[in-house]
C-alpha cells in the first residue's frame, strides 16, 4: 500500500511538500509514510486517494497469493522483535479503521 503513494506522487511530479499542501497531511507524516514508519488514518488515506487518483479497496485486493512466514522470536534480535510487533500493531490499526469505516457507512 505504502509504495503506491510514493510511486504515484513521483509519477505526478509532486514533491512531498506539494502533496502535503494538496492533502492537508503534514509533510513529515508523508515522509514517514513513504519510509513505512507511519500508517495513515482512513480520512488521510481517502485524501491521498483523491489527490493521487487511486482506489482504496484496490490496495487491499490480493493480486498474488500471500505467503506468510512464521517468526521465531527466539531467533530475532530485540530490534527485530520490536519491528515485527510494530508492524503487526500498524496492521491491526489499519484493519480496525477499515472495519469502523465500513460499519459507519452501513448505518
Amino acid at each position: 500500500m505504502i509504495e503506491i503513494v510514493k510511486q504515484l506522487r513521483k509519477s505526478k511530479g509532486l514533491t512531498q511538500e506539494q502533496l502535503s499542501d494538496e492533502t492537508g497531511i503534514n509533510r513529515q507524516m508523508i515522509g514517514r509514510l513513504e519510509k513505512k514508519e507511519y500508517m495513515p488514518s482512513i480520512s488521510q488515506l481517502e485524501k491521498l486517494a483523491e489527490v493521487l487518483g487511486f482506489s482504496i479497496p484496490d490496495l487491499y485486493v490480493e493480486n498474488e497469493p500471500m505467503i506468510y512466514t512464521a517468526y521465531r522470536s527466539s531467533s530475532m534480535s530485540e530490534e527485530e522483535r520490536k519491528g515485527v510487533k510494530h508492524m503487526f500493531e500498524m496492521m491491526m490499526v489499519s484493519k480496525q479503521q477499515l472495519l469502523l469505516r465500513k460499519a459507519m457507512l452501513n448505518e
